[in-house]
């Protein structure tokens, strides 16, 4: 009988090994702790911090009356109750109200899932900027040449990849084993996996959002760059902005280190406030710019009629609104939120979105301050 066991057990550890079917079904939906789950590449924290300030006075905003159908006592209560394990509020560089929830605290690692892609399409800025990718107008197919072989890829830009008008076809669901997203989130070569994609409608006529776009948008910075996705953004931003902490970023093996650019930095709430402020300040950083201020314009504009699964405007990997905010935006409630007309910015983290409308919430909540 033991030696049953310890047969199915090396059965189980090399299938998990090898199928990402098998990997789904151990690990499951996505959660707050997979940055544990993966191998990942390290990005170092500076010399220097930037530091928010204290406000001198901490606030304690009311719920706005819409989302409080529970008659919670306490927004403590209602950001508590409502799968909530970070919540920041910034404005002016101050820090008007901080909280953690279900033993979360300013030092604990959060996992950003699609934030991610805010952060890579910064990255595309800044490498053109730097000319080494010539305009947004460029095949993919320049960096990524083995896509040649894919009949219609020769089509599609870098552009028609940030604004998620791409065209291939990539089966996004979360919920199923056998979907490609599934293949790719758990996957060990994902280099191997865009060898076999196809484009199933020429770019540029409808919006689909698809991380697979995100993914090669990564692998194209690294080969403009000669360097890694995670190597870059710690030279080009994590470094430059004075972040805290170090940070993670995830990767499909050991063996391939393919990051993960449609996900998985894993940093620090008050690090991602950091990285909010840079788009609030157009780019710039205390007199030095950063990302190109042009970009985040345009990145943080509504420029066609894409539009997400809530009706968002999505531009450059941002989801904009009509009243000129834009956030960031990952699976389970991750939010990068910034309303530039109030200089704010919110930052929430959590283990789902508990049915809240949390943009219409931030907006909701900021009418007060």
């Amino acid at each position: 009988m033991r030696s049953k066991i310890i047969l199915l057990s090396v059965l189980l550890l090399a299938t998990l090994s090898s199928c990402h079917v098998a990997r789904f079904f151990y690990y499951n939906f996505a959660d707050m702790h997979d940055y544990k789950k993966f191998p990942n590449q390290k990005i170092d924290k500076p010399s220097q911090t930037f530091y928010f300030k204290e406000a001198v006075k901490q606030i304690d905003p009311d719920i706005p009356q819409e989302f409080n159908k529970k008659n919670y006592r306490t927004i403590e209560q209602f950001l508590g109750k409502e799968k909530t394990l970070s919540f920041l509020i910034i404005r002016n560089d101050s820090i008007l109200y901080q909280n953690y929830f279900h033993n979360y605290d300013s030092a604990s690692i959060l996992p950003s899932f699609s934030v991610a892609k805010s952060f890579v399409s910064a990255l595309i800025g800044i490498a053109i900027s730097e000319s080494a990718i010539k305009s947004v107008h460029q095949p993919i197919t320049d960096y990524i040449p083995e896509l040649k072989n894919n009949p219609g890829f020769d089509k599609i830009t870098i552009e028609h990849l940030l604004n998620m008008r791409s065209g291939i076809k990539f089966d996004e669901g979360y919920s199923s084993p056998f979907a490609d997203m599934a293949k790719y989130y758990y996957g060990l070569n994902l280099k191997k996996y865009i060898l076999k994609l196809k484009v199933k409608s020429p770019p540029d006529l409808q919006y689909e959002y698809l991380s697979v776009n995100s993914l090669l948008l990564g692998i194209a910075i690294e080969r403009a760059t000669g360097k890694t996705l995670s190597a870059y953004l710690e030279e080009k931003i994590w470094k430059p902005i004075g972040m805290e902490f170090p940070a993670t970023w995830s990767v499909d093996s050991r063996k391939n280190q393919t990051v993960k650019a449609f996900c998985c930095i894993n940093a620090r709430a008050l690090d991602f406030a950091r990285f909010g402020r840079l788009y609030l300040n157009n780019g710039n950083w205390n007199g030095i710019q950063i990302v190109p201020a042009d970009w985040v314009k345009h990145s943080t504009s509504i420029v066609n009629d894409s539009r997400d699964s809530r009706n968002y405007p999505y531009t450059y990997q941002w989801r904009v609104t009509e009243k000129g905010c834009f956030f960031a935006y990952g699976i389970l409630g991750q939010y990068i939120y910034v309303d530039p007309h109030k200089k704010i910015i919110i930052v929430r983290t959590g283990t789902g979105n508990a049915d809240v409308n949390w943009p219409h919430f931030f907006e909701t909540l900021t009418q007060q301050l």
